[in-house]
């Protein structure tokens, strides 16, 4: 067996129950930021798999037989065969990790996961191929992992068809996944679970709207809501992919983390079905001068359900310019527009991982993003941020809490959203919330003779208020009960939190690193909690 003490250019990351061989000289680097991204991937498809095997009358459990005499049994009946993470089962899932790098994902899936067939651990590179190999070597786990050396969407496009299809794809790429979505939509078992993470959060969050659309077939808009956004593109773009093949999808659980969006979507086959993603597209209409949201669906559906008819929607949702500041609007989409997550399988997670809290080196992180994802409204595109509504008046912020009142004693529902702070997620119109925002602007002593004439603060304060009472008394929901439980939500991030720098194939096939861009993801990494002493020093007081 090999082992880094025969390899001395050679380190050991563990990580999970994965001891993981890798060049200490980063040619093929480990990345513990997404330690985290690799974590909740296990605990949704162990959920996955033991819904799919549950059907059969097979418990497949997370603990393991060492495991089994410190754990309660949680199983309803205890005549099921229980099947353990780390062994080969026959009738169990095939799972493809299209861009394996170390391996370190599939080796953590073939001893972590139960109720496994085969996982492929795929990769482009020679040098990452041969490392993966040596890591199922090191972790022997050869009985269930297999490398290949290949193309991620030829392997996957060679992969079609009944016999060959994977229960699990998983694509994790540096960037964007656009690439790869075709093949894996058409790779993955109908019922089958996909995976996708997507980096390219600048080109989604609306600085570059053609790229964006040359990626993902929609046009952002510069929001506070672009975590938000971000997802709803990529569900937008799995599911367009999808419909070309008769397939559609059904969002599990998508998540906004650091810097990527990590997503978990069943793909299913039915004609009839596929047909209706073109109703669960939308277009936003945004007023760029306060912010102002307004939906429009680019399909509306009539009939039954079994027998429905499309039409194409009538709009637009607003006149030229915005009734509440008197600017005018930007147009974003398509985006997703139905709900991103499935509560029930959000919930059986955040079982799952309260219950084995040791299984897991982020626990603690899965358990606060859950808690504050199955909180979230699910039929309500988009948020208001209390920060951006504040500066739009020119005015002190209000608390959340006070906002969250004030919707909620009106009869509205409100919530957050998991991936930003002092977010307001509700179906009050947007006439309502600046009713409330001017309500609050009377006791902030605005000073209106500053403001220019043409801004939307002015135009704003000087509109009579049409709700007939803003009640900002505390209501007893108006705190989230992960906040009430003392929950982490959103921890603190360690300096240099962030993606490392690109790998790149030199002329001998060999991956590595240049010397620039280890350069500059030093430099960025970490900008926003950490302040140069550079700068700190050169900064210079004026009297």
């Amino acid at each position: 067996m090999a082992t880094a003490a025969e390899k001395p250019e050679s380190s050991l990351v563990t990580e999970g129950k994965a001891s993981i061989i890798f060049p200490s000289a980063n040619s093929v680097f480990y990345n513990p930021v997404q330690e985290f991204n690799r974590d909740i991937t296990i605990a949704a498809i162990t959920e996955f798999i033991k819904e799919k095997l549950k059907k059969n009358k097979i418990n497949a459990v997370e603990f393991g037989h060492d495991d089994v005499a410190s754990v309660i049994s949680l199983n309803e009946d205890e005549t099921e065969e229980k099947i353990y993470p780390g062994e080969k089962y026959e009738e169990g899932v095939t799972i493809l990790e299209a861009l394996s790098a170390t391996g370190l994902r599939s080796v953590r899936f073939a001893k972590e996961l139960p109720g496994v067939k085969r996982i492929v651990a795929n990769d482009l590179s020679h040098d990452a191929f041969q490392l993966i190999e040596r890591n199922i070597e090191h972790n022997e786990v050869g009985h269930l992992v297999e490398a290949n050396l290949g193309d991620a969407t030829t392997f996957m496009y060679s992969n079609r068809g009944k016999l060959k299809e994977f229960d699990v794809i998983d694509i994790d790429p540096y960037g964007s996944a656009a690439c790869f979505l075709d093949a894996a939509v058409q790779a993955v078992k109908p019922g089958g679970l996909l995976c996708v993470t997507c980096t390219d959060m600048a080109v989604m969050a609306g600085n570059f709207p053609g790229t964006c659309w040359a990626k993902y077939q929609s046009v952002p808009l510069k929001s506070k809501a672009c975590h938000e956004q971000a997802l709803r593109i990529v569900l937008s773009s799995i599911s367009s992919h999808a419909a070309r093949y008769s397939r559609y999808i059904v969002p599990l659980l998508s998540l906004s983390v650091d810097f990527y969006v990590r997503i978990f979507v069943q793909v299913h086959y039915k004609p009839s079905i596929a047909q209706q993603a073109s109703s669960k597209q939308i277009k936003i209409y945004r007023c760029v001068g306060c912010g102002s949201l307004h939906q429009q669906n680019i399909v509306d559906v009539k009939g039954t359900e079994k027998n429905p008819t499309y039409f194409a929607s009538v709009g637009p949702p607003v006149g030229e310019r915005c009734i509440e500041c008197n600017h005018r609007f930007k147009i974003g989409g398509p985006y997703w527009g139905a709900a991103m997550h499935d509560q029930d399988f959000v919930r059986r997670i955040l079982t799952s991982v309260k219950n084995f809290p040791k299984r897991f080196g982020t626990s603690e992180r899965i358990i606060g993003m859950l808690s504050m994802v199955a909180e979230e409204l699910p039929d309500v595109p988009f948020y208001y941020i209390t920060d951006e509504l504040s500066m739009t008046l020119r005015c002190g912020s209000p608390s959340a809490k006070l906002i969250r009142s004030a919707i909620l004693n009106s009869g509205y529902r409100v919530s957050s959203f998991h991936g930003r702070v002092n977010s307001i997620k509700t179906d009050a119109p947007s006439t309502f919330i600046w009713d409330v925002m001017r309500t609050w602007g009377k006791s902030q002593n605005i000073k209106m003779e500053k403001l220019k004439e043409d801004s939307a603060a002015k135009f704003i304060l000087n509109k009579a208020i049409v709700t007939k009472q803003i009640d900002f008394t505390d209501h007893k929901e108006a705190d989230p009960v992960s906040k009430v439980k003392g929950i982490t939500r959103f921890p603190e991030l360690p300096a240099n939190w962030g993606p490392k720098a690109r790998a790149k194939t030199n002329k001998d096939g060999e991956v590595e690193i240049s010397n620039d861009l280890k350069e500059r993801s030093k430099k960025f990494q970490g900008k926003r909690n950490k302040k140069s002493t550079e700068e700190s020093k050169s900064k210079k007081i004026k009297i």
